[in-house]
């Protein structure tokens, strides 16, 4: 487990989730914040978080939907042991789960409304971080393909995935929607106007019969470059990464 004297403890939701981070290895950032945003649960569904780390996207997603019966799987312990006390820290019940989505553990082995998901999107064939825990958190171990497979089993027929992944991830994540999920809708995620989205947040129906859509990109920042330590947030991404608001809400 991680020393207390390497932690740090982090602000979510402009303070009002505080949660326990190591100060190396893997820190959760803006990923999880739209993750959470963009999950379409309602007070009473029960979700799963394939990977759930520090507890960022579960915890996030519970502040915004109080009385959802939420659940984690990490296969890293001492991300699990923190997900546990930030849990308790910050009043959101999250039953963690430690193991892996290719070795379900028994008591996940249940339908779920939701399964949410921040898979590692960076190519493994690349330089590892120092921090082996970052390194595993980051670097692609199981094909999304498996993640895709995963979420699909835990899903209760009409039910929901959402995943967060690097756009070049697009073609091998609709590949394994397969048969069994459709109604597939893709939000580019930009950090200035202009720019290439970097990464997508993904959604699709166990059972859906829509047709694909491809959104408007999401715009995360003003203007053309970084210029300060000022504020640049577009009002869109300010009220979904400080106020929690639903991301796709004016999309359904």
């Amino acid at each position: 487990m991680f020393a207390e004297d390497a932690l740090s403890d982090d602000k979510f939701l402009c303070g009002r989730l505080r949660l326990l981070q190591p100060v190396r290895g893997y820190r959760a950032a803006t990923d999880p914040v739209l993750l959470a945003a963009a999950c379409p649960a309602v007070p009473g569904d029960s979700v799963l978080d394939l990977g759930c780390g520090a507890g960022a996207a579960a915890l996030c997603l519970g502040h915004r939907v109080p009385g959802l019966h939420l659940s984690g799987l990490e296969v890293q312990p001492d991300y699990a042991d923190l997900a546990r006390r930030n849990s308790e820290r910050n009043g959101v019940p999250l039953a963690v789960h430690e193991g892996d989505l290719a070795r379900m553990p028994k008591d996940l082995r249940r339908d779920f409304d939701h399964v949410i998901a921040n898979p590692p999107y960076y190519p493994s064939g690349g330089s590892p971080s120092p921090v082996s825990s970052r390194a595993r958190a980051m670097q692609v171990e199981t094909p999304l393909s498996d993640w895709v497979g995963a979420a699909c089993r835990r899903l209760r027929p009409e039910g929901w995935v959402t995943m967060i992944t690097g756009a070049d991830a697009v073609p091998e994540v609709l590949a394994a929607l397969g048969s069994k999920l459709g109604s597939a809708a893709i939000l580019p995620l930009a950090a200035r106007e202009g720019r290439p989205a970097l990464r997508v947040i993904l959604q699709a129906r166990k059972g859906g019969r829509a047709a694909f859509r491809l959104l408007a990109p999401f715009v995360i920042h003003h203007g053309q470059a970084h210029d300060g330590d000022r504020e640049s947030y577009t009002e869109a991404a300010n009220a979904v990464l400080r106020d929690g608001a639903d991301l796709l809400a004016h999309f359904r």
